[in-house]
């Protein structure tokens, strides 16, 4: 038996934004699992800001989707055929599976995934890398104590929501940076203690109104003038974690840096950078945190869910940049 599967590939390297240019949309056939391999029927794929990085051609921390190649993805399914002993016919699993409908693997890189504990929704958001990379971002680079103010961007969406209850349960004074009224709401019915609306402008002066002491630390998702904002009112000792700049990730131009930087030297702050996988062999340990706070209804692990398939991934991507999501945002195939 073989599988017959839709995918998407990349067809060039986007200028700008993704466009339809960008991708192919194909169709192979799976074949029948060999020795220590499975065939994995899946169900949803994850989008995230990192997939823009990995279609460039220039030097990171992970290699390019080559031209031609499926389109990198972290996603979760169904086994529907296995021979890998660690691997039965109906275990749930997640893994780099790519965009497409069915997926066979050796199982590196793969995780068995408890449905008891949570859905498969969550185990892709709050209880996947985005909760792992709030959860390592705050404890060891940003090193939040209870009591100190911390600054979040992009708190609506799958990292940042996560970052701002970890911080509350912790119980640090938080400041959520989200943008419309809709988001601004739900941030404030999760408790978080100053909502900052960017589309609102003049985010220095709101910044330094919600933060009159100074942030403490510093969880950015954004760049752009958010980070400067944030350097310009650091209290003594700061800490800045670097996630990500989705403000910048489809500029065809560099974008600027940090005209405020010098608040670094000022304020005796530290910026660092940090990839999640990094924390891989520390995995467990955030997830059993973050279930914890989940079981005991003090964080809320939420996600927005796309219809449209496999063909839909190419909308449903620009649709992250666009803000569409709340909490984090996925693709059912």
């Amino acid at each position: 038996m073989s599988w017959s599967s839709q995918e998407v590939r990349l067809a060039q390297r986007p200028q700008g934004r993704p466009d339809a240019s960008t991708w192919q949309l194909a169709t192979a056939e799976v074949p029948e699992p060999g020795p220590g391999e499975f065939v994995v029927r899946v169900e949803l794929v994850s989008l995230d800001p990192a997939m823009r990085g990995w279609l460039n051609d220039a030097r990171s921390y992970i290699p390019p989707v080559g031209i031609g190649e499926v389109m990198r993805a972290f996603a979760a399914g169904e086994v529907v055929a296995s021979q890998n002993e660690d691997f039965a016919v109906g275990d749930a699993v997640s893994g780099t599976f790519g965009v497409r409908e069915h997926a066979l693997s050796d199982g590196e890189g793969v995780t068995k995934l408890d449905l008891g504990v949570a859905p498969m929704a969550t185990w892709l958001g709050a209880l996947g890398m985005p909760g792992m990379t709030a959860y390592f971002g705050l404890e060891d680079v940003g090193r939040a104590q209870p009591g100190e103010t911390v600054l979040v961007s992009a708190a609506a969406g799958a990292v940042g929501s996560v970052v701002a209850q970890l911080a509350k349960a912790k119980g640090c004074r938080v400041i959520g940076v989200a943008g419309g009224p809709d988001k601004v709401a739900w941030l404030r019915e999760l408790g978080l203690d100053e909502v900052i609306d960017r589309k609102e402008g003049d985010l220095l002066r709101q910044v330094r109104r919600a933060a009159p002491d100074g942030v403490d630390v510093y969880f950015d998702n954004v760049g752009g003038e958010l980070l400067d904002a944030a350097l310009a009112s650091l209290a003594r000792g700061a800490r800045i974690a670097i996630c990500g700049a989705i403000s910048t990730y489809n500029d065809e131009t560099l974008a600027e840096g940090p005209r405020r930087y010098m608040a670094l030297l000022v304020f005796r702050a530290r910026m660092q950078g940090f990839l999640v996988m990094d924390y891989l062999d520390r995995y467990p340990e955030g997830i059993a945190a973050i279930s914890r706070l989940i079981q005991q209804d003090r964080l809320v692990a939420t996600e927005t869910v796309l219809e449209g398939g496999v063909a839909g991934f190419p909308d449903a991507l620009l649709g992250l940049f666009d803000g569409v999501n709340t909490g984090k945002l996925l693709l059912k195939v």
